[in-house]
């Protein structure tokens, strides 16, 4: 028989009370455990990265490291071989991301009667080898529409034959200066020789005439007005030019 206090509760009953609190104070943890954080996700291993920018097809890590971080457009003039005036001519420009992109078809072109040299001498009748800026043009007919400066003159004339006697008239009816020896942001014409007289100078991409040059770069007229109108000086322009196995170094 349960007992009464004053207040006329049973004490069994508040005594039975007070252990279910207790009990529920204490309760234990779930078999599973306390809710855990949500794992972070991890990268999906074996992705596949993505691609490294494009490089200039046939150029090595030296001529590829002699081309200007600021130039975004590169006319590369592969030689047929060390000796050959035969080469092919290419336009390249550069994207940040995806690299560098032939813009062009590949042209024919003409270099110097014997072929190419690291160490250009006037009148050795070999091209320079190395990377070039393109910033100035000319020739004896108007501009077609380049944006480089372009001087236009009767001096732009080439009368005579060539190495297989081919007439030159008309090979400097358009013009682009290579900045080997001379003073760049001036006419082609300009016959400063920044190297000295020795080093040899005027060395331009011009109007091909069917055979070997002195020491330019020649390419087909279509070709040439192509290459006038694709220049833009806000990409730097440069020209790589020398034979295919010096340049794959």
């Amino acid at each position: 028989m349960p007992v009464v206090n004053r207040a006329g509760r049973h004490v069994l009953t508040g005594a039975l009370c007070a252990g279910l609190l207790l009990t529920a104070c204490s309760a234990p943890r779930t078999a599973t455990g306390p809710a855990k954080e949500p794992a972070s996700a991890s990268p999906v291993q074996g992705a596949p990265r993505p691609a490294p920018p494009a490089q200039i097809p046939g150029l090595g890590p030296a001529t590829r490291s002699s081309i200007p971080a600021t130039s975004t457009q590169a006319l590369v003039v592969k030689g047929d071989g060390p000796h050959s005036h035969q080469s092919t001519a290419v336009l390249f420009e550069r994207d940040p991301a995806a690299g560098w992109k032939a813009v062009s078809q590949p042209w024919p072109a003409h270099n110097a009667l014997r072929g190419w040299t690291a160490h250009h001498r006037a009148g050795d009748l070999r091209s320079p080898i190395g990377v070039f800026a393109l910033g100035d043009a000319g020739g004896r007919l108007p501009d077609p529409g380049t944006r480089l400066p372009y001087d236009q003159s009767e001096e732009f004339n080439m009368p005579g034959t060539g190495f297989l006697g081919e007439p030159l008239e008309g090979s400097f009816d358009h013009v682009v200066a290579i900045d080997y020896n001379r003073l760049p942001g001036t006419s082609p014409l300009n016959k400063v020789r920044p190297l000295g007289a020795a080093k040899g100078g005027g060395v331009w991409i011009h109007v091909d005439h069917g055979g070997p040059t002195r020491a330019c770069v020649s390419l087909q007229r279509d070709d040439m007005r192509q290459l006038l109108l694709a220049l833009d000086p806000a990409k730097h322009p440069v020209i790589v030019m020398g034979d295919a196995g010096t340049l794959g170094r």
